[in-house]
């Protein structure tokens, strides 16, 4: 249960930043409204308080989280951008997935 809710928060703090940081750059690199870039900075910051919520230490949480966001962002420019990752990109992201697992689940005493 503990890896499936800290999961869930990796998840959810992935949406944030990259949802955040994607209209971030609507505003900036597409000419959207200045509000864009506003609701982006707020999911932004919001991404920050998300991985408070991780119950391992900062350095294990950060390391983990940049993994995992690798793989969420090859996934939202998949769905967003219409981005096709290449066989690299996906090897890549699984050997990024596989290390951030060993870093953060791995047995400790």
């Amino acid at each position: 249960m503990a890896i499936i809710k800290s999961l869930s928060i990796f998840l959810l703090a992935g949406l944030c930043e990259i949802g955040g940081g994607y209209l971030v750059w609507l505003w900036l690199k597409e000419d959207k409204p200045f509000w864009y870039g506003l609701l982006g900075g707020f999911i932004l910051a919001l991404y920050g308080v998300v991985a408070t919520l991780q119950s391992s230490n900062f350095a294990r949480v950060y390391a983990t989280y940049g993994g995992i966001f690798i793989v969420l962002s090859l996934l939202w420019a998949y769905k967003v951008d219409n981005y096709l990752p290449d066989k690299y990109d996906i090897i890549g992201a699984g050997i990024a997935l596989l290390g951030v697992c060993v870093i953060y689940y791995a047995p400790r005493q």
